[in-house]
């Protein structure tokens, strides 16, 4: 242990703040201080030099051990994405009516799948080049790959990794404890490409619990080159995590196996502290990085507290944004919330009709969202809400799209028509999900699919919009981009609600306790 190098490499995506690979190099530093570490940020490089920022880590640092961060391997996305938009590439493609328009949601999509199955080999290609050269100079130099991406597809991609990669799923602290003091790790989340295969149900077990204390920014940032390419002129939100873990079920989120049920709080004052690290380097903007930022009624106290605190501490010039389930919200809350600078929230409550919230597993009230959003603008919040809509889930139908137009209005009334924003979203159905289970049992998948495909005849599938109502909202769609592209979720709704009208709220609020099907319940 007392010769181990770690190199940690950020595999290129967005520029977002690697809190991940922070964080995981924070904890070994903590627990092996002798240990030498680096961190490589491809996020920060132009990608003609990916090949050359890596060879040049390596070569500098000589790493007996990389640790891959894989982040995003996201098919599908609501907004422009890989050299464009495949939502509106997609619609084009199957929707439209005129055969140029088609013509060119084909040639946009042609466009998304090269940059998408690109970035997949290059990735791979990184991975097998950094370990490749990293032996030259220790030639027992072993991989780990986890992140994001990896968690969610870690079984599709145990044949495109190097023979002897640890594949890690989740969280990778107590996987790299073992590594280090050379014991046993099989029992952790993870297998190795080309010598064990992953256990059935892998992502579903319960990862180990790691007590969290307040990130060492000054010893990151001796081991990050690029760290401040993150403080700069305040562009940027960083990430703080307050909590792991989401207790929910709702249908089509891998979040609750990712992070697992249990929720494990980060004890209010270590948040504090590394807060007041970021502020003491000039930042003012934070993102509480949680699934959830209240996940339940029973961690309110907690977060009642860590607002208290962040109040007391004197850092009143942040702003600070998350995920928000809005049915957990108290006055108290929303009052600390307002004084603490929350200037940005996102509500995922994916449709506005009781009914379909239910059959979705959400465990939402609307009725309670629309009261604790009505406390939240008394406590003086104005600023933006993003609330996330996905049409066309589960038993959809006329009067439900007539439901969540009525409630999204109600949101508007209180909040204001220019601070809440629709963001429309069909949900890419992704492994390890209540949806998946679903869809499999239904027909709509079959055993054995490749959730990482990007071909139309699967693509279609994973991009869930089933009929009848599919190319109805297509259409939809199709029309609020030629009429305002630049306001697309507005424009959505505008249509829809001219189309079909808009149904009394009350209808919106009310579900009847059973349900004629019960397919989602029984998975």
């Amino acid at each position: 242990m007392m010769n181990q190098k770690i190199l940690y490499v950020r595999l290129p995506c967005n520029p977002i703040f690697p809190i991940g690979v922070v964080y995981l190099s924070d904890h070994i530093h903590k627990l092996f201080p002798e240990v030498e570490q680096k961190i490589c940020d491809l996020g920060t490089v132009a990608p003609l030099d990916f090949n050359s920022a890596i060879d040049t880590c390596i070569d500098e640092f000589q790493p007996t051990l990389l640790v891959f961060s894989w982040r995003d391997i996201q098919i599908y996305a609501p907004v422009g994405g890989r050299g464009g938009n495949p939502l509106q590439n997609a619609f084009e493609f199957y929707y439209a009516s005129n055969p140029l328009i088609r013509l060119r949601g084909a040639l946009g999509g042609f466009k998304v799948a090269t940059a998408y199955y690109g970035e997949l080999w290059r990735n791979e290609g990184l991975i097998k080049r950094g370990l490749k050269r990293a032996r030259k100079y220790y030639p027992e130099a072993r991989a780990v790959v986890g992140g994001g991406a990896v968690s969610v597809f870690y079984e599709q991609l145990q044949k495109q990794l190097p023979k002897g990669t640890i594949v890690s799923v989740g969280e990778g602290e107590a996987l790299l404890e073992k590594l280090l003091k050379g014991e046993d790790f099989s029992g952790e989340r993870c297998y190795i490409a080309g010598e064990t295969k992953p256990r059935e149900r892998l992502i579903h077990e319960w990862p180990t619990p790691i007590e969290k204390s307040a990130c060492n920014y000054d010893y990151i940032g001796s081991i990050w080159s690029d760290f401040d390419y993150y403080l700069q002129e305040n562009d940027f939100y960083i990430g703080v995590q307050t909590k792991r873990g989401c207790p929910h079920n709702c249908c089509y989120c891998v979040y609750t196996v990712v992070e697992g049920k249990q929720v494990r709080i980060n004890p209010a004052d270590e948040v504090v502290e590394e807060m007041r690290q970021l502020y003491d380097r000039g930042i003012r903007n934070f993102w509480f990085t949680d699934a959830q930022f209240i996940p339940a009624k029973r961690f309110i106290p907690d977060v009642v507290e860590l607002l208290q605190k962040i109040l007391d501490s004197g850092m009143k010039d942040i702003h600070w944004a998350s995920y928000i389930r809005a049915d957990n919200l108290t006055p108290q809350l929303c009052d600390l919330m307002a004084k603490t600078g929350m200037n940005y929230f996102e509500i995922g409550i994916t449709s506005g009709s009781q009914e379909l919230v239910r059959k979705m597993r959400m465990g939402y009230n609307l009725r309670t969202v629309l009261q604790n959003c009505r406390d939240l603008k008394a406590a003086g919040f104005n600023d933006l809400v993003s609330v996330n809509y996905s049409f066309n889930v589960i038993d959809e139908t006329y009067e439900t799209i007539r439901q969540t137009i009525a409630y999204h209005r109600e949101l508007e009334s209180i909040f204001g028509e220019d601070k809440v924003e629709p963001a429309i979203f069909f949900i890419g159905l992704q492994p390890h999900t209540h949806l998946e289970e679903y869809a499999l049992q239904n027909d709509i998948l079959k055993p054995g699919y490749d959730p990482m495909s990007l071909m139309p005849w699967t693509a279609k599938k994973l991009l869930w919009n089933p009929e009848p109502l599919g190319s109805f909202f297509g259409k939809v769609c199709l029309q609020a981009w030629k009429q305002n592209p630049h306001d697309f979720g507005r424009e959505v709704m505008r249509i829809l609600e001219e189309k079909l009208g808009r149904a009394p709220l009350e209808e919106a609020l009310t579900a009847p306790i059973e349900s004629t099907k019960k397919e989602l319940s029984a998975v």
